[in-house]
C-alpha cells in the first residue's frame, strides 16, 4: 500500500496581527503593537505551499478560524448585538479582546497531533485537537480544530477523531509541535518522539509529560516505538517555547540543536534503541548557538523527502541571511547524510509572530484510500491554489494595527472573508458567527 505525506498548512486569517500574546515567543515580543499585513502574509503562506506542491509533495491546508470569537466575548459576560459587543469590550477589555482576534491558528503544528495508520493498533489514522491551554487565545481553537479535522477527515472506516485532553494546564497539550516520527518510509512502521518540558527560569514550559502519554495512549501506539524525552531549559529559556524551534524529524533524520534535549545522550541511546536506522544530524552550539536557532528559525524548517527519495529542507529566509547559519547548512548539505537541498521561503510576517515554516504545516501520512476519503477541497492543486489567492487579494487588508480591533467594521469584514471561504469551499453555515 502507498503512502503519502501531506503538509496541511494553516491558511493564515484577515486579522493577522501583532498583539504580544504569547509569553516566552521572542518573536512575538518584540513585535508587539507594530503593523502587520494580513494580505502578505497570506500570499506567503500561499507561496510556501505552492513551492511544496512544485517539490512533487502532497499540500492541504486547515481553514482559518472566525476571528473574533464572539462566542468567548459571550461566554464572558459581554451581551448585546455584535457591534455592541466588539465596543464594551474595546473600552473595558482590550487585551481580552485581542484575544479573540487572535489568528494564531494559521500555525497548525499546534492544531494536533496525527498517528497515521501503519502505527496504531486499529489501522486507522488518529488525530488528537491540542488544547493548547498555556496560552487563553489558543485555548480557545480547541473545539473549532475538533470540528475542522472532522469535516476534512470526515470517514469513520479510515479516521478516529479523540477530543482535546481534559485537565487545562496540566494536560497541556501543544500538538505535533512537540512530536516527530522517525520511518524507513511513510507506510513503513513508525518511532514516535513526544518532547515535554519543565519550566525553566524565565519561561514555562507548555507540554506536559502526562499530556503526551495521554496522547499515545489514545492513539494506540506501540510502548516499544514511542520513545518520551525531556527538552532542555536552556533552549526553553532561549525563546524554544515549542521542541519545533530547536529540532524537526522526518524519515531517517533527526535534525535538531546540541542543546535540544535535557540530557542528550540518553535521549539519543532511547531514539536508537526503538529507531535503529535513524540518522542524527546535530548542530553543535560552537557553530550555531541556541540564539542564532532562536532568531533564524534553522530547525523550525520543514525537512521533508521528495518523490527522488532524497530529503529538502524548506527555510525561513532569516535562515539564509544569518552568516553562521546559512555556514552549517551548507556544510550539512555537503556531508554524507539524506539532507541535500535547500529550499528558502519568505515567511516574514509569519516569522514576525514567531512562526517558522514548520509551525504553518502538520504532517499527515495518508494512504492511497485514505487520501480519497478525505475532502478534496482540502488537497490543493494549482487551479485551487489560485482561487484561494484570488479570494485573499479580495478580502485582506494590507496594514492592520492594534486600533483597528476596536473597530466593528473590522470585525464586519473578516466575517465578510469567512463567509466567502465557506461558500468556495462548500462549508455551509460552519463557524460560530454563522449559526
Amino acid at each position: 500500500m502507498t503512502h503519502t505525506e501531506f503538509n496541511f498548512d494553516g491558511l493564515i486569517g484577515p486579522t493577522h496581527n501583532y498583539a504580544g500574546l504569547s509569553f516566552g515567543n521572542l518573536a512575538s515580543a518584540t513585535n508587539k503593537g507594530a503593523a502587520s499585513n494580513p494580505r502578505a502574509a497570506a500570499l506567503q503562506g500561499l507561496a510556501k505551499m505552492r513551492a511544496a506542491m512544485e517539490l512533487g509533495l502532497g499540500q492541504g491546508f486547515l481553514p482559518p478560524q472566525d476571528r473574533p470569537h464572539l462566542k468567548t466575548l459571550r461566554a464572558l459576560g459581554f451581551s448585546g448585538a455584535d457591534k455592541q459587543i466588539i465596543e464594551k469590550a474595546a473600552k473595558t477589555a482590550p487585551q481580552l479582546l485581542a484575544n479573540c482576534y487572535a489568528a494564531s491558528t494559521m500555525w497548525t503544528a499546534n492544531a494536533g497531533t496525527v498517528a497515521p495508520s501503519p502505527d496504531t493498533a486499529d489501522g486507522k489514522v488518529h488525530f488528537t485537537p491540542a488544547n493548547l491551554a498555556a496560552n487563553f487565545h489558543r485555548s480557545i481553537e480547541a473545539d473549532t480544530t475538533a470540528r475542522v479535522l472532522k469535516h476534512i477527515f470526515d470517514s469513520d472506516q479510515h479516521f478516529t477523531h479523540h477530543p482535546p485532553l481534559p485537565g487545562a494546564m496540566h494536560f497541556g497539550d501543544e500538538g505535533a509541535a512537540n512530536h516527530g516520527r522517525l520511518a524507513e518510509g511513510h507506510g513503513k512502521l513508525g518511532v514516535h518522539l513526544f518532547v515535554y518540558g519543565e519550566d525553566g527560569d524565565k519561561f514555562p514550559a507548555r507540554q506536559k509529560k502526562c499530556a503526551s502519554q495521554a496522547v499515545a495512549r489514545n492513539h494506540l501506539l506501540n510502548p516499544d516505538k514511542t520513545v518520551f524525552i525531556q527538552q532542555s531549559k536552556a533552549a526553553l529559556d532561549a525563546g524554544a517555547f515549542h521542541n519545533d524551534v530547536v529540532g524537526v524529524a522526518n524519515g531517517t533524520v533527526l535534525f535538531l540543536h546540541e542543546q535540544s534535549f535535557a540530557d542528550p545522550k540518553a535521549a539519543y541511546e532511547a531514539i536508537r534503541a526503538a529507531a535503529s536506522f535513524v540518522e542524527i544530524v546535530e548542530a553543535p552550539t560552537s557553530k550555531v548557538t541556541l540564539e542564532d536557532a532562536v532568531k533564524s528559525y534553522l530547525f523550525n524548517s520543514q525537512l521533508v523527502t521528495l518523490p527522488g527519495g532524497e530529503m529538502a529542507l524548506i527555510l525561513p529566509k532569516e535562515s539564509e541571511d544569518n552568516p553562521r547559519v546559512q555556514a552549517f547548512l551548507e556544510d550539512t548539505v555537503a556531508q554524507n547524510n539524506p539532507i541535500n537541498r535547500l529550499v528558502f521561503k519568505n515567511v516574514r510576517e509569519s516569522m514576525r509572530n514567531g512562526g517558522g515554516p514548520a509551525c504553518l504545516r502538520l504532517r499527515v501520512v495518508l494512504s492511497n484510500e485514505e487520501a480519497i476519503a478525505a475532502n478534496q477541497n482540502f488537497l490543493l492543486n494549482d487551479e485551487k491554489i489560485s482561487k484561494l489567492e484570488s479570494w485573499v487579494n479580495a478580502h485582506y487588508r494590507d496594514r492592520v494595527i492594534p486600533d483597528d480591533l476596536r473597530d466593528p467594521s473590522f470585525m464586519d469584514e473578516s466575517f465578510a472573508a469567512m463567509q466567502a471561504l465557506t461558500d468556495l469551499l462548500g462549508m455551509g453555515a460552519f463557524y460560530d458567527f454563522q449559526r
